[in-house]
């Protein structure tokens, strides 16, 4: 199977900026939840002795998703969501 690759570095630096932005977002709204979920899986995923890129992409469209899907909550403004999505969607190739 033809894995494409991922930029593992530029990961680490978004999940970085992310879990910051993250910070400053009131807690209490599951898709605020969720999303920092997310970003610790994919975290824990980039700290594994082995990385798997397929894990990695996984990752991250879970997150675009949990985004995309939070846009019109309160995140919006705590994380600049848009700037997130459109990173990982050129991560992504999308």
């Amino acid at each position: 199977m033809d894995e494409k690759k991922v930029d593992l570095e530029e990961v680490s630096k978004l999940i970085e900026a992310l879990e910051y932005d993250l910070g400053r977002v009131r807690s209490g709204s599951q898709d605020v939840q969720r999303l920092r979920d997310e970003v610790e899986t994919l975290k824990q995923a980039l700290n594994a002795p082995i990385q798997k890129h397929h894990w990695i992409r996984d990752g991250l469209q879970s997150i675009h998703d949990a985004l995309d899907k939070t846009m019109d909550t309160a995140i919006a403004d705590g994380v600049k969501a848009s700037q997130y999505i459109s990173e990982i969607g050129r991560i992504l190739g999308m």
